[in-house]
């Protein structure tokens, strides 16, 4: 099965705690902190394998979590810092925030890219030792990592692109032309998935890719065009593939047309790519079928080849002219990363400290927020600088704010998950 779309959600992972700890030894007093750092936790890398060539994996496992980062430990341990988690994916797949159709990368390097982020570990106690704050009981906890859900999309990496009509012989011509193996019958869609082969000229050498059949309606999704079209959209060079015989009792000016109408309606940069039309079938087409379908494409500025597939009769001539335009013209398309939108920016800082109050009884308030519990893991409620600290975040974050708005009085209670304390002004 050939599956080149598919959508699956990535987490990396959480940094480790900073620890609370205190320096204990035989005959040493006051040894002082020395509650170590977090570990990193581990971000989540796409990287491009040359031997895969579809997303079928992805279609049975759509999850993927990183490793945490340890916690940090006394006598000034840091936490270890979690593994990487690496995905492979055929080269040329291209991933997509899912929600806003951004995109993230185009995986068509050797080099890993990283699509979520692992958290930063958090400090230990020994960091906020001062002179006038000898005994910090507090330490910070780790970051959490990104989480976000992402599309990838295979584009195929080719230089050439065969278009046409069901059964008009690209599969053939692909196969005579380079040592790809497509399966080759007399009738409709014998090609259900992209077929890529490597063709020598000389000292020269390209990546061809046989894309299935197209009809008309392909561009709003009619047979298996829609499917595919994707796929010629980083051709450097697409060779238009038409029977000139027309033994199905097709004309092979309309397939013409008809094929760069789709092309132009999928994507008008696509129908601006350069061109070249293959006449296939001409052992079996009259002189006077090959003259008037010829004029007709050069009338439009077009270079016409007229090969017959079958006995490899002109293919040499078409590939030679293939590698010489190709020499012209600029490499295969890369897709650029798409920053985020001032938008996006300013949800995601929103996202950071969303929290909501309730008033659940005359003299009782529930706060909940995500962002509150990792801090509320590392207050100790029988610490000063500690409950002060928490004081810091409820006053910044504006969750004090929201209380008063609410109506609250000195002596209510406020409860944030399992943390309850009394307010006070």
């Amino acid at each position: 099965m050939f599956v080149d779309i598919v959508k699956i959600s990535l987490k990396a992972g959480n940094g480790g705690d900073g620890a609370v700890s205190f320096y204990r030894e035989k005959y040493v007093a006051a040894g002082g902190p020395d509650g170590g750092d977090g570990g990193r936790g581990g971000s989540i890398l796409f990287r491009a394998n040359d031997n895969l060539s579809t997303l079928i994996d992805f279609r049975y496992k759509r999850k993927y979590n990183a490793e945490n980062g340890q916690n940090g430990r006394g006598k000034r341990c840091s936490g270890k810092s979690a593994p990487d988690t690496v995905i492979d994916v055929p080269r040329g797949t291209i991933i997509k925030d899912t929600e806003t159709g951004r995109i993230i990368a185009d995986i068509s390097g050797d080099e890993p890219v990283v699509i979520a982020k692992g958290g930063k570990g958090g400090k230990g106690n020994m960091n906020f030792a001062t002179p006038t704050r000898q005994i910090p009981r507090f330490a910070k906890p780790g970051f959490p990592g990104e989480k976000l859900d992402v599309t990838l999309e295979l584009k195929l990496l080719a230089d050439v692109g065969l278009v046409g009509f069901p059964n008009v012989g690209k599969s053939s011509l692909i196969s005579v032309v380079s040592a790809a193996k497509p399966e080759i019958a007399n009738y409709h869609f014998t090609t259900l998935s992209p077929v890529l082969g490597v063709v020598s000229v000389g000292e020269k050498s390209f990546v061809m890719a046989d894309i299935p059949g197209l009809i008309e309606g392909a561009s709003e999704g009619v047979g298996l065009g829609h499917a595919f079209l994707r796929h010629v959209e980083r051709c450097r060079l697409i060779v238009h593939v038409v029977d000139v015989s027309g033994s199905e009792d097709r004309d092979p000016k309309e397939d013409f047309e008809k094929i760069n109408l789709e092309l132009s309606n999928f994507s008008e940069e696509l129908a601006e790519r350069p061109q070249i039309v293959a006449a296939n079938k001409s052992d079996m087409a009259s002189e006077e079928q090959i003259r008037d379908f010829t004029g007709f494409i050069n009338e439009k500025g077009l270079p016409c080849y007229v090969i017959s597939a079958a006995t490899t009769e002109g293919t040499k001539q078409l590939t030679e002219k293939i590698a010489a335009v190709l020499d012209t013209l600029p490499p295969i398309t890369r897709y650029e990363p798409e920053p985020l939108s001032p938008m996006e920016l300013d949800e995601i800082e929103k996202q950071k400290h969303t929290f909501s109050v309730e008033k659940a009884d005359e003299d009782f308030y529930v706060v909940s927020g995500e962002f509150l519990l990792p801090i509320l893991r590392t207050i100790n409620a029988e610490d000063y600088e500690s409950l002060q600290y928490l004081q810091r975040v409820l006053r910044s974050s504006g969750i004090i704010d929201e209380l008063e708005n609410r109506g609250i009085r000195e002596g209510d209670t406020v409860s944030i998950y399992d943390f309850e304390f009394e307010y006070v002004r």
